[in-house]
């Protein structure tokens, strides 16, 4: 259940960073095409972020300490820019123009699924 609440947070953050940012487009035909495009992106983001990230993290510990963290906003930016790639060869009509909507884009859905996040507890709390 909440892989299922945290894949449509997800959703919900790219769906606001293609309605904000100029750049990022989710071109289905239709609301309900948009809607299951979005959460198709948004299981694409979590697997790549689920798998990759911790690499870059693990092989750049060094370059992440050095640039006090920016260089995390970059790998950000690249593992958005392969979401983008990925679901273009899954044939799901979304489209990143470059560099720098994926690196807004990264950010704008890393804080919206955070904020929101706060709201939904990871765990349930213990039983008494």
């Amino acid at each position: 259940m909440r892989f299922l609440i945290r894949t449509l947070i997800t959703a919900a953050a790219l769906a606001l960073a293609a309605l904000v940012i100029g750049g990022i487009h989710v071109d289905a035909s239709g609301p309900l095409r948009n809607t299951l495009t979005l959460i198709g992106v948004a299981l694409v983001f979590g697997l790549v972020n689920a798998t990759l990230k911790p690499l870059f993290r693990r092989a750049g510990g060094c370059v992440y300490w050095v640039t006090l963290g920016l260089a995390a906003l970059v790998v950000n930016a690249l593992l958005f820019l392969l979401t983008e790639w990925i679901a273009g060869r899954l044939g799901l009509p979304f489209a990143i123009d470059g560099f720098w909507p994926a690196f807004w884009g990264a950010i704008l859905v890393a804080v919206v699924s955070w904020i929101v996040g706060l709201a939904v507890p990871d765990r349930a709390p213990p039983k008494s």
